[in-house]
């Protein structure tokens, strides 16, 4: 049986996916630090009643920040072409979550205030996995100053985080809790 731990990283180093070691707070292993931890935060929100609530579309957005995070960790992009399962995050992923959103807000009042992040469980989950993104859009900025990255990589952290926002807000209208202005 294999073990989950190593010990490779016992010296303040991980490996990049094809591209040696970097120290664990390389602004890459940061960005790709704060994906995973955006993942796991909408692994949360999924869990939270009622479980079936967009269920489909943010286990797809969770599979797409998987990809994300492999695009982040191979700054080779022979090796990332290798590595990732699928295709490189693109305008169709932009366009879809785009798409998500308008689906969502067309059953949501329009805004004309600033409102309170919570509500149910399942909305603040959801508002706190925004906040999440809107981190990891940042290192992913930072990163970006580095060296050259995927160009679709901030405009589709900028629409998630969007979407969450309206997620929380029509998770909260399904429950029948109004957003709390402020």
């Amino acid at each position: 049986m294999v073990k989950i731990y190593t010990k490779t990283g016992d010296t303040g180093e991980t490996g990049l996916l094809g591209a040696g070691r970097v120290p664990k707070d390389h602004p890459r292993v940061a960005a790709y630090g704060d994906v995973d931890e955006l993942n796991a935060a909408l692994g949360l929100a999924l869990a939270l009643e009622p479980r079936d609530f967009a269920r489909p579309l943010l286990e797809r957005v969770q599979r797409s920040l998987l990809t994300v995070g492999a695009e982040l960790a191979s700054p080779d992009p022979g090796t990332r072409a290798a590595t990732l399962p699928g295709a490189p995050i693109g305008p169709t992923d932009i366009r879809a979550i785009e798409n998500d959103i308008d689906s969502f807000e067309t059953h949501l009042e329009p805004l004309k205030n600033f409102i309170l992040p919570g509500g149910t469980p399942k909305a603040a989950a959801l508002h706190v996995a925004r906040t999440v993104c809107r981190r990891a859009e940042r290192g992913v900025i930072a990163l970006s100053h580095q060296g050259a990255l995927n160009g679709s990589l901030v405009p589709y952290l900028n629409r998630l985080s969007d979407l969450l926002f309206v997620l929380a807000r029509a998770a909260n209208a399904q429950a029948g809790l109004p957003d709390v202005k402020w």
